[in-house]
């Protein structure tokens, strides 16, 4: 019983396409945890730096944002470039991950 199309030397052809595309993937995963995005809220009053591993790498704060009667203003700087960073991240991952699988959506990726 064999495979419609072409047999086995389809199917050996298609398998190696897959075994290069996980090479690929997980290549690009490793490259994706090196990126990082900087990103910003305030005009520039608070400033995020955010790597592919969803990990905050630096946060800076300029004075002029730390006002001791407005503390809600700078809570809602942090979190608005945070949550940026982390969607900008998303992105990128989004973005780089479908040069391999065509667009493709695949589970856990």
């Amino acid at each position: 019983m064999g495979f419609p199309g072409g047999g086995m030397g389809n199917m050996q052809a298609m398998m190696k396409k897959v075994q290069k595309m996980q090479a690929d993937m997980m290549k690009k995963q490793e490259e994706i945890k090196s990126k990082t995005i900087e990103t910003s809220a305030g005009g520039g009053a608070v400033t995020v730096v955010v790597n592919g591993k969803k990990e905050i790498c630096s946060l800076t704060i300029k004075p002029e944002a730390c006002d001791p009667d407005d503390v809600e203003m700078l809570q809602d700087m942090l979190i608005t470039a945070i949550n940026d960073g982390m969607k900008q991240i998303d992105d990128y991952s989004e973005r780089e991950m479908a040069k391999i699988t065509g667009g493709m959506k695949l589970p856990g990726m």
